[in-house]
């Protein structure tokens, strides 16, 4: 049975960084939990196992500067499917409702190419659920969210480097 898609983006990002620090940070469950999420949010729980069948767990907290948002907790679960290091992630990303209830499903890959001491990491992202009105809200920012988070990754390879 297919899976159907409901949104689907492609961003690539060149950073002045080894593969090898790049990788780490994807991989560092510490430097995730660091720069995971748009700007103005922190992760106060962060379960990032990445191997196959490694589970993702990440609670992002929206900060002071989100404003009348501030507090809001968005939870997210996912698994690893695949792992080849220093190349290529695949993993599930799905956000969770207080009960526990995925109300956006995503397929996620991230490819990794090295050029010297540049890496070109490139992502793909296929929603393939979305339910309900603020499941809309989330999918529409998906994109301006993965953005800023690879602001924020850039910024944490900088310090790392």
């Amino acid at each position: 049975m297919a899976i159907e898609t409901l949104k689907e983006f492609k961003l690539n990002r060149n950073y002045n960084a080894s593969i090898d620090v790049v990788w780490k940070a994807w991989t560092d469950p510490k430097l995730v939990q660091e720069w995971w999420g748009p700007r103005g949010v922190s992760n106060p729980a962060c379960l990032w196992e990445p191997k196959a069948g490694g589970k993702i767990y990440i609670v992002m907290l929206a900060g002071k500067e989100l404003g009348p948002m501030e507090g809001t907790k968005w939870p997210m679960k996912g698994e690893f499917v695949q792992v080849t290091p220093k190349s290529k992630l695949v993993f599930t990303s799905n956000a969770v409702d207080e009960n526990d209830n995925a109300f956006i499903e995503n397929i996620v890959t991230v490819e990794f190419e090295s050029n010297n001491q540049e890496t070109l990491m490139k992502i793909h992202v296929v929603v393939t659920k979305a339910t309900g009105p603020r499941a809309e809200f989330a999918v529409k920012g998906m994109e301006m969210g993965w953005t800023q988070q690879f602001d924020k990754l850039g910024e944490t390879l900088n310090r790392i480097t």
